[in-house]
């Protein structure tokens, strides 16, 4: 798995994804209207695509709307913080990333519970410039991770790879060349 994986919200950061040397994106926001031609961009690019289906403007974000995804657009993973979503993603065969929101305690624990219900291949830990939480989720879960949010330096990278992150999901392009 690469480093550092280009987190998409506009055609224009995606026409600069399709150039790099990354195989891998995650397209956060998108209307459902553009997915057909993302999908045809990327495989021509040979991308591999990762979807954020809590922010695909046009679709609800459940098993039904996955089991949609999956057939017609062939990701190579789906984000989401919804159990439904994690489950039908991993049934379908495709990457399935739960999105984990460090806001309080309680949010964690019962980000835990779902975690433990849903048993991801990834937990996308936000925000990922806490390298002791990513450490702590980790060694909690024993999941690969994924970091994202408000990561902004090229040190901030290093501290939360070096704390056990797999990979670092950014939208920030200056980072996209490390």
């Amino acid at each position: 798995m690469q480093k550092i994986l280009p987190a998409i919200s506009s055609l224009k950061q995606f026409e600069i994804f399709l150039q790099s040397k990354y195989e891998i994106g995650v397209y956060l926001e998108i209307h459902i209207s553009q997915l057909a031609n993302i999908h045809k961009l990327a495989s021509k690019h040979k991308k591999k695509m990762i979807y954020h289906v809590d922010l695909i403007h046009g679709l609800k974000n459940d098993d039904y709307a996955t089991e949609y995804i999956c057939q017609q657009f062939d990701p190579y993973g789906l984000i989401s913080t919804k159990s439904s979503v994690i489950l039908k993603a991993k049934q379908k065969g495709v990457i399935a990333i739960q999105r984990m929101f460090l806001i309080d305690s309680h949010a964690l624990d019962r980000s835990y519970r779902l975690i433990e219900k849903t048993k991801p291949d990834y937990i996308e830990v936000l925000p990922g410039a806490m390298p002791w939480m990513i450490k702590e989720v980790k060694e909690k879960t024993n999941i690969k991770i994924f970091a994202g949010g408000l990561i902004r330096t090229k040190n901030e990278v290093e501290e939360a790879l070096h704390a056990g992150a797999d990979a670092i999901t950014t939208s920030k392009q200056e980072l996209w060349e490390l």
